[in-house]
């Protein structure tokens, strides 16, 4: 795969525009971006060891299918809806005392994950089931990166460094792993819908 080569998004590939229109259609795609995100904090789905939440499903598909720039205003806007006492995160609560708890980290690593599929997605890595995966691999792990260091710094010294990789990471794992599978097909099948796969 070349990875010099500048292909379109998903959301340019539909419904393109240009001039006002164009801009009618990402602010758009903004609010329904932020709405989504919402409504998949708040899913939560029965599983062993603990339910999930759909939201890195929603923060990598959204990454993806945006790109960097518009992907990066979505997310932006969440998470300052978020910052201002908007409940748009997982549970009732929200605000800065929120985004400075256990989650904090894993919210701004959904911010740089969301960014990382952008990047990739112009690359044409969400074309293709298997370039999708390691995409997705790959954001997972900077979601990880930027929330564990964050979950060890609030709770190493008081409950040890085998309870922050467990609720910190290890309990998630298999969730991710269905949710990695889920998103791994769905881009690629819209763009095979749009007659795109490898465009």
């Amino acid at each position: 795969m070349n990875l010099a080569t500048r292909r379109p998004v998903l959301a340019e590939a539909i419904w393109a525009e240009d001039g006002r229109a164009a801009l009618a259609k990402q602010a758009l795609l903004v609010i329904v971006g932020i709405a989504v995100l919402t409504a998949a904090a708040k899913i939560r789905v029965p599983l062993w060891p603990v339910p999930i939440t759909m939201g890195t499903f929603a923060v990598l598909t959204i990454g993806a299918a945006y790109g960097l720039r518009l992907g990066l205003i979505t997310l932006l806007g969440y998470m300052a809806l978020g910052a201002a006492g908007v409940a748009v995160f997982a549970g009732e609560n929200a605000g800065l005392a929120y985004i400075a708890g256990p989650t904090g980290g894993y919210l701004v690593g959904y911010v740089a994950a969301a960014a990382l599929m952008g990047v990739l997605a112009r690359r044409g890595w969400d074309r293709g089931v298997f370039s999708m995966v390691g995409a997705l691999v790959l954001g997972n792990a900077v979601i990880y990166a930027v929330g564990l260091p964050w979950m060890a710094y609030l709770f190493l010294e008081s409950k040890g460094a085998a309870w922050v990789f467990q609720w910190g990471m290890g309990n998630f794992l298999l969730g991710d792993a269905l949710k990695l599978a889920l998103a791994a097909f769905l881009l690629p099948s819209l763009w095979v819908l749009l007659g795109r796969s490898r465009g």
